[in-house]
């Protein structure tokens, strides 16, 4: 098994965890590096990787590798079309891939940056990569049937703006990324779903409820990671998140609110009852 790289080919056994997801964050085209982050997860289960929990590692590409297009704009400068449309439904799968992809890499990244994390942590982030992956290979598959590519629509970089952000702390990470970045596509999926399924793109609609059904495991690891660090850090978790939001300047989250989910991923009845009355 191979990791394809930019230059070469990296054998994959024997390989250090954190290396590897560096080096594949760093790889640009797409479809590759969903592949290979796939290949490295199977690796890892086949027990050929280690992990080296406190090495430095130097950084010598850049982050987060990218292809050329989509070309990145403003939010609300990404195409919106009318979903009674093939256009307007590939714009939106293609928003929809356009997140997989940066998922894929705040996973790799969530790797590699933070050392002397538990051997669990690493575990559970390539788990989070690997499906990231095969999330942005169904999308981009499907994409494709529709007459379009990855890349053909525009795309914004909010999620991938927040991962920077908090690329100095690893609990700043977890407060501001899975558990509330990616806990937005919780909200957003159900009516998306809808919409999709009412345009008459079930392969679509199918394709969400795999990806709700995984982002809710995405986002439990969020909250898991959170509490853990609050714990060892000797923090309030409700009172610490306010406070890094504000910190860390975080878009205030915006009802309606998928508390099913919210709830099956790990958020505190304390947590969800904030929400309800922010949204009154």
């Amino acid at each position: 098994m191979k990791l394809q790289t930019e230059k070469d080919s990296l054998s994959a056994y024997g390989m250090e965890l954190r290396q590897a997801a560096l080096i594949l964050l760093c790889q640009s085209h797409p479809d590759d590096k969903a592949l290979s982050v796939m290949q490295l997860w199977e690796s890892w289960l086949a027990g050929h990787i280690q992990i080296d929990l406190q090495g430095s590692l130097e950084v010598t590409g850049a982050i987060p590798g990218r292809p050329d297009k989509p070309e990145l704009v403003a939010p609300q400068q990404v195409e919106r079309r009318s979903m009674r449309t093939a256009e307007g439904r590939a714009a939106m799968i293609h928003a929809l891939a356009h997140i997989e992809f940066n998922a894929i890499n705040l996973a790799l990244d969530a790797i590699w940056r933070f050392p002397g994390m538990p051997p669990a942590y690493y575990a559970d982030w390539l788990k989070v990569a690997a499906e990231e992956a095969l999330h942005f290979s169904m999308l981009h598959d499907h994409l494709q049937g529709l007459g379009y590519s990855y890349g053909d629509f525009t795309g914004h970089d909010s999620l991938w703006e927040m991962v920077d952000r908090t690329s100095d702390d690893v609990l700043a990470r977890m407060a501001l990324v899975p558990r509330t970045m990616e806990a937005r596509g919780l909200d957003a999926s159900p009516p998306l779903r809808a919409k999709l399924a009412q345009a008459g793109d079930m392969k679509a609609a199918e394709i969400l409820d795999i990806l709700l059904r995984d982002e809710i495991g995405h986002v439990a690891i969020g909250n898991y990671w959170y509490g853990w660090l609050c714990d060892r850090r000797g923090l309030e978790p409700v009172d610490t998140y306010a406070r890094l939001t504000v910190q860390y300047r975080a878009p205030k989250l915006r009802g309606p609110f998928n508390f099913p989910a919210r709830r099956a991923a790990g958020f505190s009845e304390i947590e969800l009852n904030l929400l309800a009355q922010g949204q009154k």
